[in-house]
């Protein structure tokens, strides 16, 4: 079973529960007509600041697509296609890369197979406590090891891990000069991407210009293309509101913009990529003691919802439930829905003893059916609604519900530290694969783990070791039968499918999983 320790200062727990309760999203591709302009300069807005561009630290992971490159890269579909690996092999224990011939760092020397297996047990080394780089690679140790005769990287793990090409191979190399001076990645970049970061203002902006002679981007995307930027400038732009009026005044050329201004950027012209998300997850806390350790009760509550409404809630509009703890596009992502409990709830508590008279509330044994329910606006604005439908529901069933909406810090304490909640809603793990939810459904509990809800799930975790050992999506169905068996025990419950939207003025570009920019794919228009 696979293991994420949990961080011990209170930031990082915070980051931890991001982790947990931060969206996810699928991949797209905008469009627009209009001719295009050549070694022209773009213009993004960047919802948070970079304090440091270090691909491996939690802030620099998020933009090092610009100035480095990976063994292989994901397409808009999804599809693993070439990096710096021209061809590459796993098993579920190994894997091997080829590497590319020709690429060059930004300072002009080769990129080696040492360089590589270098940069991998640097990132992998727990003693650097890289927290961007623990988001990418596998959650078990691996030893990296290069024949440079061969041009081959290899990669074994202690334990079996079935997505080594989409972990290992996802890193972001940094070349031997950045390692030999890794402070020095906080303010420049020393990677084989295409743009070099050569301009860092404290709180932005940060500019990227183009390197020429590159040819070996995902899929051997080059920077000769007519169209592509010849500098890249990301400015720090915190409101969605903001964001939006730039983009329709020309002020930035893309942006991402969530919630209702969305609305407002309809029909200007903006080219613009649709990504799925999933918006709330809801967890039950299982501990000793705590009413919903019962599965009977968890299937009641679960039972008693209603689904499309609280959908329609999450999204404020006309929603669609969701059908898996992934976003569609995620990897293995399938529609589970059958699988979640539909058993009449009142005749379920009845079976399972807990009684009730008129319009009083649920007792068993003298105890009434109380339950703790929490929130945070600070991870989607409709979440509180949402819990306020939920509350409302589980009350005409006879539940006491004590509606709790509070900042961040108070949920991650409540969720890692007091275990003072019965239920937790917040939004989906934003994973693109299925393994990067085992440390919340299983394991530990805090501060040995993750498993804040102290789910045990005998079916899921036999189901978790037999996926572990088949290698890719070749698991898939296997990981599908694990989700579901969260999903029949009312273990965790994914509220609605959602939209998240980047758009493009004057600009085109691909995304992938998570909304992220493909850099060689942008393209400005005139």
């Amino acid at each position: 079973m696979l293991r994420r320790p949990l961080p011990v200062a209170l930031t990082a727990t915070t980051t931890a529960a991001a982790l947990a309760l931060s969206g996810c999203a699928g991949a797209a591709r905008s469009s627009t007509t209009t001719p295009l302009v050549d070694r022209g300069t773009v213009r993004i807005a960047a919802a948070s600041e970079t304090p440091s561009f270090h691909p491996y630290s939690a802030f620099g992971a998020a933009q090092a697509r610009y100035a480095y490159d990976s063994l292989v890269n994901l397409a808009p579909d999804g599809a693993v296609v070439t990096g710096l690996a021209s061809s590459w092999q796993a098993t579920t224990t190994t894997a091997v890369f080829t590497l590319r011939p020709g690429v060059t760092c930004s300072d002009g020397t080769p990129l080696t197979a040492s360089a590589v297996a270098r940069a991998l047990g640097y990132a992998g080394d727990p003693a650097n406590q890289l927290a961007g780089a623990r988001t990418v690679l596998p959650n078990v140790p691996f030893t990296a090891r290069a024949d440079d005769a061969a041009g081959t990287v290899s990669a074994t793990t202690t334990a079996p891990y079935p997505f080594l090409t989409r972990t290992l191979g996802l890193l972001p190399i940094v070349c031997p000069a950045g390692l030999d001076r890794p402070q020095s990645l906080d303010r420049s970049s020393q990677g084989t991407g295409p743009y070099v970061l050569t301009s860092y203002a404290p709180g932005g902006p940060y500019e990227f210009t183009v390197r020429d002679g590159y040819t070996w981007g995902p899929d051997g995307a080059t920077t000769a293309e007519p169209g592509l930027p010849a500098r890249i400038v990301l400015s720090v732009v915190p409101q969605a509101s903001t964001a939006a009026n730039l983009l329709l005044t020309g002020g930035v050329e893309i942006a991402n913009v969530n919630g209702p201004d969305r609305a407002r950027l309809t029909g200007h012209g903006l080219a613009t990529t649709d990504v799925a998300t999933v918006v709330g997850l809801t967890f039950f806390n299982q501990r000793p003691g705590r009413p919903l350790a019962d599965p009977e009760v968890r299937r009641a509550l679960v039972a008693a919802l209603d689904r499309q409404g609280l959908a329609n809630v999450a999204v404020g509009g006309t929603g669609r439930p969701a059908t898996d703890f992934g976003a569609e596009g995620s990897v293995c992502h399938a529609d589970l829905s059958a699988d979640l409990p539909s058993r009449d709830a009142a005749e379920a508590l009845r079976a399972a003893g807990w009684t009730r008279t008129g319009n009083g509330p649920l007792t068993r044994e003298g105890r009434v059916l109380r339950l703790r329910l929490i929130t945070s606006p600070d991870l989607g604005p409709t979440l509180p609604s949402v819990a306020e439908l939920m509350a409302r529901q589980w009350t005409a069933l006879g539940a006491q519900v004590d509606l709790v909406a509070e900042g961040l810090p108070a949920l991650v304490n409540a969720m890692y530290r007091s275990g003072e909640f019965d239920v937790v809603v917040g939004t989906s793990p934003g994973f693109a694969l299925p393994v990067g939810f085992v440390p919340f459904f299983s394991g530990p509990a805090p501060a040995q783990g993750l498993n804040f809800a102290g789910v045990t799930n005998p079916e899921y975790d036999a189901l978790v070791s037999q996926a572990l050992q088949e290698s890719d999506t070749a698991g898939c169905v296997t990981w599908n039968r694990a989700a579901a068996a969260l999903l029949r025990s009312a273990d965790g419950l994914p509220i609605a499918v959602g939209r998240s939207s980047v758009y493009g003025h004057r600009t085109t570009f691909a995304t992938t999983f998570g909304g992220q920019i493909v850099p060689t794919s942008i393209r400005l228009h005139q």
